[in-house]
């Protein structure tokens, strides 16, 4: 492998590393090409970081150790190459509670009416895909849940029979807003990412997802992928827990860029989220979705998440949703794309860097096994609690 995080040279990056010499999991930061752990008594987590009045000040000033070049780490943190004694990258996140938020790209609202209207068959798809737009048009991007206009368009589908759950939270006054892992089970870069053996249809989805403490204030961003089976999904929305969270179907990384003079929520809303997935059977898939398309701002929907209604004491990652819903054909015609054994996938961004991730089945992924209860063990035996 030779996929690398490609970090741009500016901005204060946060994650977690393992290292074979410590029991639990490091805190890192990355200065020049080089990844520093910085856990302390005083923020042995990346969730107490993310409740200090000035994540990135503390983390730009905290004086760590060197653990290895960025380059190297990122390497060993393929799950097909990785040498567990050597230094390798985890998911960012570890108390946090992993949250997303679906259908907030008008966009792609098509896409999931489509996969309840199709009943989980992407034979059935196309055609169906062509009768809708064909009914309201393609550029609904400027449309604002909620509004007149979207209600319209809301009564035309329900007309037509096309009336679906996702016409209520994507283009209705409320956000869907749902649990995608347990805190701690989310994935980093390098690691096999897992999908459900069920499944026949499924994607990936390209997103960015908030950082908050347990205030609600956002303190940063980082890019994930919420592995979705679009089959599963589609056969009823009541599915939604067995078509998100599976082992290993939640990507986040490589790194959390906090919020500081070299970034800001308007760098986030402004982003432009690139996807390629490669095949080993030569397959290739590129796209791209921009944040300016969402319907639903960051702020909006992390106030959906958390708030007087809903309390997050270790604060939470929220993805934000995607537009780029891959509809190429991946063989016969009109079988549409689903993910391979062996893809390797790819999520990019220019002020966050590249998320890498092979798939895999999920019950041939590592299993998650290291929770809450033992970070807390390890952080104890080491005085760091």
């Amino acid at each position: 492998m030779t996929n690398m995080t490609v970090l741009p040279d500016d901005g204060v990056f946060l994650g977690r590393a393992r290292a074979g010499d410590a029991s639990h999991p490091l805190v890192v930061t990355v200065h020049d090409g080089t990844v520093f752990d910085i856990t302390s008594a005083t923020a042995p987590t990346v969730r107490d970081i993310g409740e200090m009045p000035d994540p990135a000040g503390h983390v730009r000033s905290a004086k760590g150790k060197p653990i290895g070049s960025l380059d190297a780490i990122a390497a060993n943190s393929f799950e097909s190459v990785r040498d567990p004694a050597q230094p390798y990258l985890l998911s960012p996140v570890d108390l946090q509670a992993v949250k997303a938020s679906g259908v907030t790209f008008v966009v792609s609202l098509l896409e999931r009416v489509i996969e309840e209207q199709a009943r989980g068959s992407a034979e059935r798809a196309d055609a169906i895909r062509a009768d809708i737009a064909g009914l309201i048009g393609h550029d609904l991007s400027k449309l604002k849940p909620g509004s007149p206009e979207a209600i319209e368009i809301k009564a035309k589908l329900i007309a037509r029979g096309a009336w679906s759950q996702y016409l209520e939270v994507g283009i209705g006054p409320d956000a869907e807003i749902f649990t995608k892992c347990q805190p701690m089970a989310s994935v980093g870069f390098g690691a096999d990412v897992g999908l459900h053996p069920v499944s026949t249809w499924n994607n990936p989805e390209p997103e960015i997802a908030m950082i908050a403490a347990s205030s609600g204030r956002i303190v940063g961003a980082t890019i994930g992928n919420d592995v979705n089976l679009r089959d599963v999904e589609g056969r009823s929305a009541l599915l939604l827990g067995k078509a998100k969270d599976n082992n290993a179907s939640a990507s986040l990384g490589p790194f959390i860029r906090l919020f500081d003079d070299t970034f800001s929520i308007d760098d986030v809303k402004n982003a432009v989220v690139r996807l390629k997935v490669e095949g080993e059977d030569g397959f290739l898939l590129e796209g791209a979705s921009s944040m300016a398309e969402i319907s639903r701002s960051p702020e909006e929907l992390v106030a959906a998440a958390i708030g007087p209604h809903h309390q997050y004491p270790d604060g939470l990652a929220l993805y934000l949703g995607t537009m780029f819903v891959p509809s190429k054909d991946r063989g016969e015609k009109g079988g549409g794309f689903t993910h391979k054994v062996g893809d390797i996938v790819t999520i990019s961004s220019e002020k966050f860097g590249a998320l890498v991730n092979r798939v895999r089945l999920s019950p041939d992924c590592p299993h998650w096994t290291y929770g809450a209860s033992h970070l807390m063990r390890d952080l104890a035996r080491t005085n760091l609690i």
